[in-house]
């Protein structure tokens, strides 16, 4: 009889079973952590915590591993990734107009940078592929889980309409600029939801607003009416999914929640007023400080057109004032990157500039705890939990002391597990075994 493992030979054996002992295991939930458990891990998923006996340190058919000293915190998310936007190139413009043959070839190398950092999620806001995501699913290469929105969705001469003020080229319903898909009135934003739905997108996103990296927008513009962006939204529900916006401005941020968008992304001219609005709602805001600043830094010199650079200046000393107006009202905060081409480097630098604002706690709720409820896998990701998905770091320090330990990976991030498989080991006590290949008989 043919089996999916005679179809698909690279499916893997099932995943290696861990008693992980002595450990601290880190609760974002709570904000503490519970000393001295025992993690147990069966088929790529925790099925028990609790304290440390002799008796649960040794157990048939397990690896037991001596956490001693040792912290489990949840696997980290990034909500705001571009996959297409991939290094090897010296200009913006260049690492956005690729083939997707070019694209898709190095994506696998950013995927499992990001996993070895300690990313085991991340949601793609704008041009990866349903064939990247099930690549990784099925583990043909290692990578973080992927939530992808397909194309984001652009009206003609917004955020994802790359053309220039002198290209005078039609541009018909359906474009498609890799990053972003263009449409304009409701029956063609209409059509792109359901477009993006059938080829496996998770959710929608819009461009809200103008943006950095578009020739002919302002930030100041608003994008899409709110016609187009209720039929979106209606469209985008009836699939059972939510739909995120590109907004910068309190203005754009309000057009956008006031006709049913439930996340905000970048949002760095929040003010009090609409984020309490955000907060009434229950709206989601995904900052994303650091590709600013490593646009403006002097490395990248040159990376962003002049004509680019001087929106990046306004939106990056926006950014942090937006973060801190947000959490004090309370608004449910993501963390993400939005890093393009070789800036993806620098991933983990946006816990150093969270934590100029946020409490450890805050900033590390907004990698692990509240990205998930935002997926609505608030169930079985996230949390270090019975019952949930076997993605976790285990640390040489407590986050809760300092957050920016998750800024040297290769210093504090012992080892990655996701679904129960160990990505990255900087540890002598834990093997590496995400790689492990089913044998097969000859024919």
């Amino acid at each position: 009889m043919v089996t999916e493992a005679d179809i698909k030979p690279w499916l893997r054996p099932a995943a290696t079973s861990y008693l992980l002992h002595n450990a601290s295991v880190v609760d974002v939930e709570a904000g503490e952590v519970r000393p001295n458990v025992t993690v147990s891990i069966e088929n790529g998923k925790i099925t028990s915590i609790a304290p440390t006996t002799a008796a649960a340190t040794q157990r048939p058919g397990f690896t037991s591993v001596n956490c001693s000293g040792k912290f489990i915190c949840p696997g980290l998310i990034d909500s705001h990734v571009h996959l297409i936007a991939v290094p090897g190139f010296d200009s913006l413009a260049a690492a956005f107009g690729n083939p997707d043959s070019v694209s898709l070839l190095r994506q696998p190398y950013v995927c499992a940078q990001m996993l070895h950092r300690g990313f085991t999620s991340i949601r793609d806001c704008g041009g990866a592929h349903t064939a990247i995501k099930e690549a990784i699913e099925e583990g043909i290469f290692p990578g973080p889980r992927l939530f992808i929105a397909g194309h984001a969705l652009s009206q003609s001469g917004g955020h994802a309409d790359f053309r220039g003020k002198h290209d005078h080229s039609a541009c018909c319903g359906g474009y498609a600029t890799g990053l972003g898909r263009v449409c304009n009135g409701v029956p063609q934003c209409m059509q792109a939801v359901r477009e993006e739905i059938r080829t496996g997108s998770d959710f929608i996103k819009i461009m809200g607003s103008g943006g950095v990296s578009s020739p002919t927008d302002k930030i100041t513009h608003l994008q899409f009416t709110p016609e187009e962006i209720r039929a979106m939204v209606e469209c985008a529900n009836n699939a059972g999914t939510y739909v995120t916006a590109h907004a910068y401005t309190s203005q754009a941020i309000r057009h956008c929640i006031d006709n049913g968008v439930k996340g905000i992304e970048h949002g760095n001219f929040l003010d009090v007023e609409t984020a309490a609005i955000m907060v009434e709602k229950g709206v989601y805001l995904t900052p994303t400080l650091i590709t600013y600043d490593q646009m403006a830094s002097p490395k990248w010199k040159g990376f962003l057109p002049p004509s680019e650079s001087s929106k990046n200046i306004e939106v990056l000393d926006a950014g942090l004032k937006a973060l801190k107006i947000a959490s004090d009202a309370g608004v449910t905060i993501c963390f993400g990157t939005d890093l393009l081409g070789p800036l993806g480097a620098a991933q983990t630098h946006e816990f150093n500039l969270r934590s100029k604002v946020l409490t450890p706690i805050e900033v590390l709720r907004s990698a692990t705890l509240n990205p998930a409820r935002m997926f609505g896998r608030e169930s079985s990701l996230g949390q270090i939990k019975e019952g949930f998905e076997a993605d976790m770091l285990i640390l040489a320090a407590n986050p809760l002391d300092d957050v920016t330990i998750l800024d040297k990976p290769e210093a504090y991030v012992e080892a990655v597990m996701k679904e129960g498989r160990v990505y990255k080991s900087r540890w002598a006590e834990i093997a590496e075994d995400s790689m492990a290949i089913r044998l097969r008989p000859a024919l």
